[in-house]
């Protein structure tokens, strides 16, 4: 079985800056880890890989150079290869161009290692929280999906994925190839170990460039991008309530009253 992972090194959300010029994330000095979501859905291929023999996990990621240290730390927890996808012209993508960008790649990715049976994805990332490249990526691989999946288990030709409702949980399985996304499950992602890290350092990060694979330059960037930030703002800081006290349920809600009708709310 071949196993494609989808990574993203996204900045800790809380150092997030925005540049005010571009309304996109500053990236530069600011601390990055690995999605969590897509921690997931490494786990749920790494689960699979611990139950059978034939199984081979690669790992791509889209982004800037420094995004290797987030696929080493994939490599140290269940990934065989990686692959980061760099360039300039794919900087400032949005979904729908990161999502094109991505299959392409990965058209060039299976030349080299092969058709990929499942490609997880995590169902979002922190920083931008749309949900939206997993889906986007089936649609133009043009492969089934299924999203908000817990965990995984794998049958000759086909993947049944148990995956979150709004009411509980349902299985749904899928034929070969297909795309799942990954929702945060009742355990954690396994941690690595020291010599696994090690042997992580030691394999090499394959680069595809933007003259490594076929792609339409005028899908991708910032001007490739159907959608733009117009303007962004950071919240404001929550100050501290009014304790509203007394000795009976009545006495409090005169007391609340009160202080509503002061503040000119009531």
């Amino acid at each position: 079985m071949n196993f494609l992972v989808c990574v993203k090194q996204v900045p800790d959300t809380t150092e997030i800056r925005i540049d005010p010029e571009t309304n996109t994330l500053i990236r530069k000095g600011v601390p990055s880890i690995v999605n969590p979501f897509d921690g997931y859905a490494l786990e749920m291929a790494a689960r699979i890989k611990d139950q059978r023999d034939d199984v081979k996990i690669v790992v791509v990621s889209m982004g800037p150079p420094q995004a290797k240290d987030a696929l080493k730390n994939c490599l140290a927890v269940g990934g065989d290869e990686a692959y980061l996808v760099s360039g300039r012209k794919f900087g400032g993508s949005d979904t729908l161009a990161t999502s094109y960008v991505l299959a392409c790649a990965i058209k060039k990715i299976e030349e080299l290692e092969g058709k990929f049976d499942v490609i997880f994805c995590g169902k979002q990332a922190i920083d931008g929280d749309t949900a939206q490249v997993g889906p986007e990526l089936a649609e133009h691989l043009g492969i089934p999906q299924i999203t908000y999946g817990l965990t995984a288990e794998m049958t000759d030709d086909e993947i049944q994925v148990t995956r979150e409702t709004e009411d509980g949980q349902e299985i749904l399985g899928a034929k070969f190839p297909c795309l799942v996304t990954a929702t945060k499950p009742s355990f954690d992602p396994r941690l690595p170990k020291i010599k696994d890290k090690l042997a992580a350092r030691k394999k090499e990060i394959h680069v595809l460039g933007e003259e490594d694979f076929d792609i339409d330059f005028t899908k991708c960037g910032l001007k490739g991008s159907p959608t733009n930030v117009k303007k962004t703002f950071v919240p404001p800081v929550k100050t501290g309530g009014e304790m509203i006290t007394g000795e009976s349920p009545e006495e409090l809600a005169q007391n609340l009253a009160a202080a509503l009708d002061k503040a000119g709310v009531l």
